[in-house]
């Protein structure tokens, strides 16, 4: 039987509300990548958490980090976990995009290439235009490259905070 082919992936994690057990959105997230561990996912890598304004309705602030991770999971079975992981913090996938969530957790690239299906596109569409996403990822991952673009996290990240670029 031919062993398991091993995938990396780039997770990027957000937290905008309390959880009645790990509080503050900081605490959620350290507890999201203490979750990804007890469900088989080797954490490799786990960046620092970052701040951010929040996009759309919500008006709290987002806690920011990413995660590379390492698995036998093709991208859709990943995808279900996460979202699986997700609806034990009480994520809801209901009403607006872009509400205030306990938790999020996006497949943002992976060691396969470009991946596309009706639940799920890698690299993630918007990953390129959101520091909350490249600012976490560039500490931990500088050097890979956007299978599309073929530019590191790091020069990514750096397009988006050249002089003059960051919104007010």
């Amino acid at each position: 039987m031919p062993a398991a082919t091993v995938h990396r992936y780039l997770i990027a994690l957000g937290s905008n509300m309390r959880h009645p057990r790990h509080r503050r959105p900081r605490a959620v997230l350290a507890a999201a990548l203490g979750v990804l561990e007890e469900e088989g996912l080797a954490v490799l890598a786990g960046s620092p958490i970052t701040t951010s304004a929040p996009l759309g309705p919500s008006r709290r602030r987002y806690a920011n980090a990413a995660a590379v991770i390492a698995s036998d999971l093709e991208p859709e079975p990943l995808l279900d976990l996460l979202q699986r992981i997700e609806r034990r913090f009480g994520r809801r996938r209901r009403g607006r995009r872009w509400r205030a969530r306990v938790l999020d957790l996006d497949v943002v690239l992976w060691s396969g290439g470009p991946w596309a299906s009706p639940r799920l596109v890698i690299p993630h569409p918007r990953f390129r235009e959101r520091l909350f996403v490249l600012a976490p990822a560039a500490a931990i991952a500088p050097a890979w490259r956007d299978p599309l673009t073929g530019l590191t996290m790091r020069r990514l990240k750096a397009r988006l905070t050249r002089l003059g670029r960051l919104p007010r």
